[in-house]
């Protein structure tokens, strides 16, 4: 139930940081930056944040197939 929850806050930051390099590339607009009034340091931080949901997104896709037991606690 935990890793459930982690996944899905896991995925919508990764949708959002993935939207703002969209907007970086297409229009040079920082949306992050903007949102926080251009503090670097709260910039950072929601960078790091998404960074560390990216990772989560990639060890979850590496083992979301690892468990056979058809238990409901692995998922």
């Amino acid at each position: 139930m935990v890793r459930k929850v982690i996944t899905w806050i896991a995925v919508i930051l990764t949708i959002i940081g993935a939207l703002n390099w969209m907007l970086i590339g297409i229009f040079n607009f920082n949306f992050v930056s903007w949102v926080f009034m251009g503090s670097a340091l709260w910039t950072a931080i929601v960078y790091i944040i998404v960074g560390v949901s990216g990772l989560w997104m990639i060890i979850y896709l590496a083992t979301r197939n690892a468990c056979k037991c058809n238990c409901t606690t692995c998922e």
